[in-house]
């Protein structure tokens, strides 16, 4: 029933004369017209404060709420996001680090490989070297042996043709000292 027309229906029903007078009733008496005014004020007024009061102080909770609710659906995506990326960081670092061993590994290899190869052609070079060397010294002893024996030559010559006392050609000389090298191959001694 509306508030309204109840008021009216009770302003109506007092409006009408009553047979009783104050005077005559005993004691507390109620007078039905001011209570369904009262009643009536307030349902108005219980009316007008939900409208007014109750209506959008539950506007702002639904919506502190949804705010809320926002908020925790929000900070759960972003502990689940932060949870992945702190996955995604593991994976990522786990991968760094087995391309760095990779990297590592392959430079250790290629370094020990170059060492291999630096050591082979040092080896090579030293025996090159080794070898030369042998053949120059070998060149230089049969040169200074060459020298020697002109030299020897030349003194045992000259020291012959004193003890004869006829003196000999260059040419006849040599000749001799190459017939005695190479028969006696100065291996032989002189006999005493």
């Amino acid at each position: 029933m509306n508030p309204l027309a109840a008021v009216a229906a009770a302003a109506v029903a007092s409006a009408a004369p009553s047979t009783t007078t104050a005077s005559d009733a005993p004691g507390l008496s109620i007078n039905f017209f001011w209570v369904i005014v009262a009643a009536g004020s307030f349902l108005i007024f219980l009316n007008l404060i939900w409208r007014f009061g109750f209506d959008p102080i539950a506007n702002i909770l639904s919506e502190r709420k949804a705010r809320i609710e926002q908020g925790l659906s929000d900070a759960a995506r972003a502990r689940a996001d932060r949870d992945g990326a702190v996955a995604d960081r593991d994976r990522v670092m786990a991968d760094a680090r087995r391309e760095a061993q990779a990297l590592i590994a392959a430079a250790q290899k290629s370094a020990q490989e170059l060492r291999d190869a630096d050591i082979a052609a040092t080896r090579e070079e030293l025996e090159r070297l080794r070898v030369k060397a042998t053949s120059d010294i070998t060149a230089e002893r049969d040169r200074a042996l060459g020298d020697l024996r002109a030299q020897v030559a030349d003194l045992a010559l000259a020291a012959a043709g004193k003890v004869v006392g006829e003196s000999m050609t260059d040419a006849r000389q040599h000749r001799l000292v190459e017939e005695f090298l190479a028969g006696d191959d100065g291996s032989q001694g002189r006999p005493n």
